[in-house]
């Protein structure tokens, strides 16, 4: 049976929903306990590691976010307006919450810990490493590049042995292409600010998540992307609903 299309809840141990939201979550079992990954929108994520809650690129566009759960950590890539909205976050924010963005970030973000490219730092259970995360090809009318180097972050989240790298707004860079053990990714599939289906399928060729979650997709035709790697014996494509 083929990877691909298949859910493959004993290989990672993904099981149900999370119940406390209206969006569908996916369920990680790791040695100290589950990961939660649940599909808000576009750019935007909320994970549950352990009892920690993650909030990614948290936008007010993709959900109430008065309604759900408050933000122990939250990860901001870059400043575009959909991956970076005040409102949202204060609205998940309590005073225990560390909120962790690029540098680019800094004025809108004045009190956020600031992570560089290839930076690490670690939240209890959780070790975050910042991954570069930038255009290579694809420009604005100026021939400048969407996401310029050194701008935007990726993250590579670590818990209980587990792997989940959430992309941002990028091409399939070298250092994309050159990560070693992820478990879960998620990549941005949308021109013309961040990859074609073939630049996407060429970076997890290239570092083989053993699944892979297109996000941030817009119009693009994501069934594309299951025909690209249905080679990839070892990598299970999941579409869900982050247009």
């Amino acid at each position: 049976m083929n990877k691909i299309l298949t859910i493959l809840f004993l290989t990672l141990g993904l099981t149900s929903a999370w119940s406390n939201t209206m969006f569908k979550s996916d369920t990680l079992s790791t040695e100290k306990g589950d990961i939660v990954l649940t599909f808000i929108g576009h750019g935007t994520l909320m994970l549950k590691l352990g009892g920690t809650v993650v909030h990614v690129d948290p936008v007010s566009e993709y959900s109430d976010y008065g309604a759900l759960p408050k933000a122990d950590l939250i990860l901001v890539t870059h400043g575009h307006s959909d991956h970076l909205d005040p409102e949202a976050i204060a609205l998940i924010r309590q005073s225990s919450t560390r909120i962790i963005a690029a540098p680019v970030c800094r004025a809108k973000l004045p009190d956020a810990a600031l992570l560089a490219n290839g930076e690490k730092t670690r939240i209890g259970e959780v070790e975050i490493e910042a991954v570069p995360a930038y255009n290579l090809i694809h420009m604005r009318p100026n021939k400048q590049p969407f996401h310029p180097k050194g701008e935007g972050n990726g993250y590579i989240l670590r818990f209980g042995g587990k792997s989940i790298y959430i992309a941002g707004d990028t091409e399939n860079t070298p250092e994309m292409k050159s990560l070693k053990g992820i478990d879960v990714a998620f990549l941005p599939m949308n021109l013309p600010y961040t990859m074609t289906p073939e630049m996407v399928a060429d970076a997890a060729r290239a570092f083989q998540p053993r699944i892979l979650y297109p996000y941030h997709f817009g119009d693009t035709e994501t069934r594309k992307l299951i025909d690209l790697l249905k080679e990839e014996k070892n990598i299970e494509v999941r579409l869900r609903d982050l247009q």
